[in-house]
């Protein structure tokens, strides 16, 4: 009997696929700031390491996030009821605009590698804003599963 209660009353630990996918969320912001900024200071080839580089990171990102979604499979709100909304709103969010990043950041590199500035600049205008709501919000939502209210085991 002790043995259940005390189970109950230790957290659930995040499976380590979940950290890592955490903290490539956040490189991935920190680059995505990054090349911005170098953009922003006309610094064209610190703007494209970065964000190449955070296209890597969000690739490396993705592949880790669906191997911990086959092994572990969904992971499940044990937040309190007064919460849920706002989880639900930030989850609600975040995944179709997860599904647009790939395709905009895909699109923004042709445009660059074509040499169609302009209209990598007018797409990156859109662009930016939804890949760090998207890293961004993938650490809320790791912590918000694994930190703050991570459940019985």
């Amino acid at each position: 009997m002790m043995s259940a209660c005390l189970a109950v009353a230790l957290p659930q630990a995040a499976h380590p696929l979940a950290t890592v996918n955490a903290v490539l969320n956040a490189v991935a912001t920190l680059l995505l700031v990054a090349g911005w900024l170098a953009i922003r200071r006309g610094k064209v080839k610190a703007h494209r390491a970065a964000m190449t580089a955070a296209f890597v990171t969000s690739c490396v990102f993705l592949v880790s996030y669906l191997a911990r979604w086959a092994i572990e499979g969904t992971h499940r709100f044990a937040g309190p009821e007064s919460v849920r909304p706002v989880y639900l709103a930030i989850l609600g969010t975040h995944v179709p605009l997860a599904a647009a990043v790939p395709v905009l950041a895909l699109r923004m590199f042709f445009l660059a590698w074509k040499g169609r500035f302009d209209a990598h600049r007018r797409l990156g205008r859109i662009t930016l804003p939804i890949w760090l709501y998207v890293s961004v919000t993938g650490v809320v939502i790791y912590s918000m599963l694994y930190v703050l209210f991570p459940g019985p085991l």
